[in-house]
């Protein structure tokens, strides 16, 4: 389907959706279910049991030819000469020259002349002109996946729910994945130990043709289909950050809480972005990204203005965490503020009492909060 065309695109499991009774929206162009009945419940299978999503919509890009690693090391905020086994994965940032964050995306190493890279639905026609503005000087191939769908199995019974539907042989292979490695299978399958939840489980490519069946038998297997609403509320409590929200082309990592994912080291790789990255650094970053824990009752949205001792920040994501029970936010706030520093969060004119804290509140199903 061309750029041009604005009609709604609808995955491979499309009619699975629509069978398991899914509530379609519109979503960057697709057609999907944000639930299938009741969103908290959604979240509650995937914290405590496992539950799937079709993220069919999301990008998958194979680069291949003999300067597909040097332009991947020109192209990204992270280094990709950290991956030196088959199979691994690495988060980064893609940045344009003022360091805005273009996308975020993970990249796999499958050989020195192979990688794999995972980027946003809503960002796929900027991400692509980009990349391929960036490749003139390289000798690189890149073609789109289209053939592929991807279901992300999520939850503390997901990877032992998944791999009971896998031979003995491959699940043994599988179950030896690392956290953040990917493992190509016959026909075309991919296997990563990856995912968007703050829970163990894999993220599977596989054929358009295949999806189907594969989603019927992790039905089957116990695995319940989980929509677009839940996930978001279960991305925000493990403070991971949602491209659009949190960060865009007007923030740069360093305010996005994405530092660790900047590699200046060595200091001979001249990435996209760097120079405005050194430079910010050096003068200073005035702003800082952080958690916030609702101490009031209410509910935490994006755009609410929070008020520090250090001055006024913003929200960039806010829910009602059902795990905790209580409102989250991320937030970005001025630089001096402090982790356990009170603050006050601006809703329908009241001022409403918030904590700072470590921008991550849920991990493998329980609080991150007990220490803040």
């Amino acid at each position: 389907m061309s750029d041009k065309n604005t009609d709604p695109q609808r995955t491979a499991l499309y009619d699975k959706h629509i069978e398991a009774g899914g509530k379609i929206v519109d979503f960057a162009g697709w057609e999907m279910s944000i639930n299938y009945g009741s969103q908290v419940e959604e979240h509650h299978q995937v914290r405590n049991d496992a539950g799937m999503f079709d993220v069919s919509h999301m990008v998958v890009l194979d680069f291949k030819g003999k300067d597909v690693k040097s332009f991947l090391r020109h192209l990204l905020a992270n280094n990709i000469d950290k991956l030196k086994d088959s199979g691994k994965a690495l988060y980064s940032c893609m940045l344009n020259e003022n360091s805005g964050v273009i996308d975020d995306l993970i990249v796999y190493y499958l050989s020195d002349e192979f990688y794999r890279m995972v980027i946003n639905a809503a960002t796929r026609e900027n991400d692509l002109a980009w990349i391929t503005q960036q490749m003139d000087a390289f000798e690189v191939d890149l073609t789109e996946r289209t053939d592929l769908s991807m279901i992300a199995v999520q939850g503390p019974n997901a990877r032992e729910k998944a791999l009971s539907l896998l031979d003995k042989a491959t699940a043994e292979k599988v179950a030896e994945l690392k956290p953040f490695f990917g493992l190509p299978l016959e026909g075309g399958r991919f296997y990563a130990r990856t995912g968007y939840t703050g829970e163990d489980g894999f993220e599977i490519m596989i054929s358009n043709e295949e999806a189907p069946e594969l989603w019927d038998a992790l039905i089957k297997a116990g695995v319940k289909p989980i929509g677009l609403g839940a996930r978001d509320t279960l991305r925000l409590e493990a403070g991971m950050n949602l491209y659009g929200t949190d960060m865009d082309t007007s923030t740069s990592p360093l305010v996005s809480g994405l530092t660790w994912t900047i590699a200046l080291s060595p200091e001979d790789r001249d990435f996209l972005g760097r120079k405005v990255l050194e430079d910010d650094k050096l003068a200073g970053v005035k702003e800082k990204f952080v958690g916030l824990v609702l101490e009031d009752r209410g509910v935490l949205r994006s755009h609410q203005k929070v008020i520090t001792e250090s001055g006024e920040g913003t929200i960039t994501s806010g829910t009602f965490s059902p795990t905790l029970k209580k409102a989250i936010a991320l937030a970005r706030v001025p630089a001096g503020t402090g982790l356990g520093e009170q603050c006050h969060v601006e809703i329908r004119g009241k001022k409403l009492a918030a904590k700072v804290v470590k921008p991550v509140f849920v991990r493998n199903g329980k609080s991150c909060l007990e220490n803040t």
